[in-house]
């Protein structure tokens, strides 16, 4: 890490190399603004969390990729106005697009942290896609993403911004001509995304039979549209889940290894007192006797 610079550069500096490292270069970090008579530095960077594994990942990305980074943030922007406009044929495009990109953005993270020599486990790879899924979702969450001074995963947001009521009639297709009654109106009301906009004929009576069904065919897709949503959205919870999960046991697998690394050191520590007591006794037991036959000889006439 290179120490010089200003804070932010200093700041940036600690956030940019590996979290194992990170607690030591900060308090050098500290010490050198303290030397330099730098207290507002000093405090700043004494008061930085250490990255976590996933964390420290997800800000690999953004430094490497500002690009795609930035094209990130368009979708996650585009995402939420679909959802508060409910433009259902965006929504379905861009939240097929979502999960190809978080995917791929992900697996380019694990490639750079193994580039930069830290080695990256599926469970944490897991964590990385919950953290670009709620940059996604949370504005708050994306700018603290984009930062790439992440220390933790954002808190996950619940869901994408409500409906915009306002934005919903501004998204209806227009009322159908004068003369096509209130039913030819409730038609042309209709989503033209999932059932077509309703419209008498510019001439003669409007066929109500015809309004009728098509307008049954635009509520059930209607519905059949929200029952997929609504399996969708149990799946991704349930994909959390099973992340959080995951994310639970490699950090339970992460103490038992090094208690097992510390049990192992205090073995090597408790061999290494046996030999050497093993040692000091068999030097004593040779003076002992060095001593008994000297005893033994100076008794003699």
């Amino acid at each position: 890490m290179d120490a010089d610079g200003t804070p932010d550069e200093v700041v940036d500096a600690l956030y940019a190399d590996p979290p194992d490292g990170f607690t030591a270069a900060r308090d050098a970090a500290v010490a050198r603004a303290k030397a330099d008579g730098d207290t507002a530095t000093a405090k700043r960077v004494a008061g930085l969390r250490r990255p976590t594994l996933a964390a420290w990942v997800s800000n690999t990305l953004v430094r490497a990729q500002p690009e795609e980074a930035e094209r990130f943030l368009q979708l996650g922007q585009a995402l939420r106005e679909a959802h508060r406009s409910l433009d259902g044929e965006q929504l379905r495009e861009l939240s097929h697009q979502q999960h190809v990109v978080v995917g791929a953005l992900a697996r380019e993270a694990q490639r750079l942290a193994g580039e930069a020599g830290t080695a990256v486990s599926e469970p944490v790879v897991r964590e990385v896609e919950r953290i670009l899924y709620t940059a996604l979702a949370d504005p708050d969450a994306a700018t603290a993403w984009a930062s790439a001074r992440l220390t933790r995963a954002p808190a996950e947001a619940a869901s994408f911004p409500q409906a915009d009521p306002s934005a919903v009639r501004d998204h209806r297709p227009p009322r159908g001509p004068a003369g096509a009654g209130a039913e030819g109106d409730a038609d042309a009301a209709t989503d033209s995304r999932t059932a077509g906009a309703v419209r008498a004929p510019a001439s003669g009576p409007p066929d109500s039979r015809s309004a009728r069904a098509r307008s049954e065919a635009a509520r059930e897709a209607g519905r059949e549209a929200a029952a997929r949503e609504a399996e969708a959205e149990a799946a991704d919870g349930a994909r959390r889940r099973a992340v959080d999960r995951a994310a639970e046991a490699d950090a339970e697998l992460t103490r038992l290894e090094e208690a097992a690394e510390r049990a192992r050191a205090e073995r090597d520590l408790a061999h290494a007192a046996l030999s050497e007591a093993e040692t000091r006794l068999r030097a004593a037991t040779r003076t002992a006797r060095e001593a008994r036959r000297a005893a033994a000889g100076d008794g003699q006439p």
